[in-house]
């Protein structure tokens, strides 16, 4: 991300009647300068992509594993099942795991999915 930053570190240790060590680090204008401008590039890039995606989040309300369980009555380990044979479609964000709200009613009208042989799923 910094190729084009030469950095000179420099080490200087400093002791305190409390024998803590306290390391201060040098580093030329020019780096810092290259590293605020780098992560400002990285700041806007993530502010567009925010903007880019915010009309989908806004047009559909989107649900946690956490209120789809409550919504639909099941365990985390059933909602697990729903995702793995795909009968409950899923976005995932940030490592946390989001569902459309029309897609829970959805699965709530067709009824208990668990209910069919075909799908592999035996009643809990």
């Amino acid at each position: 991300m910094f190729s084009n930053v030469a950095i000179s570190l420099y080490k200087f240790d400093f002791h305190s009647k409390m024998e803590q060590t306290m390391e201060v680090i040098a580093i030329q204008k020019t780096a810092l300068e290259g590293m605020k401008n780098e992560l400002k590039a990285l700041l806007e890039l993530t502010e567009n992509t925010t903007q880019k995606y915010l009309p989908i989040f806004k047009e559909e309300q989107w649900l946690d594993n956490q209120e789809v369980c409550l919504m639909m009555n099941i365990t985390k380990r059933t909602l697990q099942t729903y995702k793995d044979k795909g009968l409950l479609p899923y976005s995932r964000l940030n490592r946390k795991n989001y569902y459309k709200r029309s897609d829970v009613h959805a699965l709530l009208e067709a009824g208990q999915p668990y209910n069919t042989a075909e799908n592999g799923f035996i009643h809990e």
